[in-house]
């Protein structure tokens, strides 16, 4: 049976749950994410400003260039020398739960924002994205290296459960117990070694907690370590270890769609190609990474710990003894469905995600205050992502979307400056069109022709691209040739 807030997370999914004020701010939002790709910054401002995701004083923020001060820096990590910036972006026409969002995105990979918005708005369009939390625990491990008599030991955990947490609530962890979080309970488990081993058993018990809106890690910790003096000074074992662990499977982020109306093909394609990565770990591996394209640039952009959630997916999807993809596409009933379901450890509160300003700003501009509105989110944004690269594979390819982005950078690496970079630009999409692919030689041809002085510039490029054009249409021919005497033997 689904609890509660499960129930409440798939409620909020339904098209028809939006209220009237909502449904007008929908609207409003959804009209300014018209055209927001080809807007200049000034612009995106203009319209984030009108939608309420920033304000006058984020945008003077933004425009100075965000944080110039080291002093920031050295409250976090140590031998501090500066910044590394990494570009911040707005993923668009996201309509999650009924509601429609502003996504911001801190990522240095071309594409990623601009697949997430385009395949946001195909789902918009055919379907829609609920989303829910199952479960509300952070786990922490206390461990014994080589326990004496598991059996023993598992019943004094028991027997003194109770006793102990009431202790930890009042000595560690007050503050949070006051407001709704604290231990949940304890796991005991056994660690067998194997047959032919000469190591001893270990055992490990696993601390759930409600950690609320944060992260956890830090508080998680406390508690093992006070219980391991409780444990030690009860039973005749030694604890050896005691740390968070990151693969939290007792509160896991679940993002469905369903989409209707599609070419009955595509969809088919679309559940082929799920079926392969969830098969398949070496296609897994990069089908995961997709999805964690969309869910990091949101931990990056609110301040959030995004290795521990990349090792906690990562992990989560090796539970079965083999690793596979954590998203899954169907299609039932002439309708797409797709699913996602991963320990998604984020906060809201504490740590960098209310030091940084930047963090803080993309927070409120996400409207989101509980760590479940957040892990919600990126699970949303980390399905539609692996929709949209599905898509493009089962398509046009994944080189198309990928390599026409990657022009620009291309462009930009070959030294192009000012007017040249969108003549190098369209000369290299031109030329991509003939071989479907590119090089960075290939601008850096095109950029010492353009600044020749003595040549027509036009008559110059054009040159190159015939040069390109008549490579690939050679490559064509013997191709062809190939097959001629491929068909010719059978």
């Amino acid at each position: 049976m689904a609890s509660s807030r499960q129930k409440e997370g798939n409620n909020k999914g339904h098209k028809g749950s939006v209220a009237g004020g909502d449904a007008e701010a929908n609207n409003i939002k959804k009209d300014l994410f018209k055209g927001f790709s080809r807007l200049n910054m000034t612009e995106r401002f203009s319209r984030l400003m009108k939608m309420g995701a920033l304000t006058q004083t984020d945008i003077k923020y933004l425009k100075s260039g965000g944080i110039k001060k080291p002093d920031l820096a050295e409250k976090f990590i140590e031998n501090v020398i500066g910044y590394f910036q990494i570009p911040l972006g707005v993923a668009t026409n996201f309509c999650i739960d009924g509601k429609r969002r502003a996504i911001p995105m801190a990522v240095e990979e071309t594409s990623i924002i601009a697949a997430a918005s385009k395949t946001a708005r195909w789902v918009g369009e055919h379907g829609h994205i609920k989303t829910y939390v199952k479960g509300s625990g952070v786990i922490g491990q206390i461990q014994f290296n080589k326990v004496k008599n598991f059996e023993r030991l598992k019943q004094t955990i028991q027997e003194n459960e109770k006793e102990w947490i009431k202790r930890v609530h009042e000595e560690v962890m007050e503050s949070m117990h006051k407001r709704g979080g604290g231990v949940v309970e304890f796991q005991v488990r056994r660690l067998p070694v194997e047959e032919d081993s000469s190591q001893e058993e270990m055992a490990v018990v696993h601390v759930v907690m409600d950690t609320r809106d944060a992260m956890g890690a830090n508080i998680v910790n406390q508690v093992c370590e006070y219980l391991r003096t409780l444990i030690e000074s009860t039973t005749d074992e030694e604890v050896s270890v005691c740390i968070v662990s990151n693969l939290s499977d007792s509160r896991l982020a679940v993002a469905e769609v369903v989409m209707s109306g599609l070419n009955p093909l595509l969809m088919e394609k679309i559940e082929q190609a799920s079926l392969f990565a969830e098969r398949d770990p070496y296609r897994a591996a990069t089908s995961n990474k997709g999805v964690m394209n969309g869910i990091d640039a949101i931990l990056i952009a609110t301040g959030n710990d995004w290795r521990a959630v990349a090792a906690g997916v990562h992990a989560y999807s090796a539970r079965k003894g083999r690793y596979q993809s954590v998203t899954q596409w169907r299609v039932k009933d002439g309708k797409l469905h797709g699913y996602f379901e991963a320990p998604l450890m984020v906060g809201t509160v504490g740590g960098m995600t209310k030091l940084h300003p930047t963090a803080k700003m993309c927070l409120k501009m996400l409207g989101v205050k509980k760590s479940n509105e957040l892990a919600r989110i990126c699970a949303a944004v980390g399905l539609v992502q692996n929709l949209g690269a599905l898509r493009a594979l089962t398509t046009v390819g994944i080189i198309e979307g990928h390599m026409k982005l990657h022009i620009q950078n291309l462009t930009l690496g070959a030294g192009a400056k000012g007017w040249e970079i969108p003549v190098i630009q369209k000369h290299l999409e031109i030329i991509f069109g003939f071989k479907n692919r590119i090089s960075l030689s290939q601008a850096v041809e095109a950029l010492k022709a353009l600044r020749e002085k003595t040549v027509n510039h036009a008559e110059a490029l054009k040159k190159i691209r015939d040069k390109h054009r008549e490579q690939a249409l050679a490559a064509l021919k013997e191709l062809k040739a190939k097959h001629k005497k491929w068909i010719d033997k059978i």
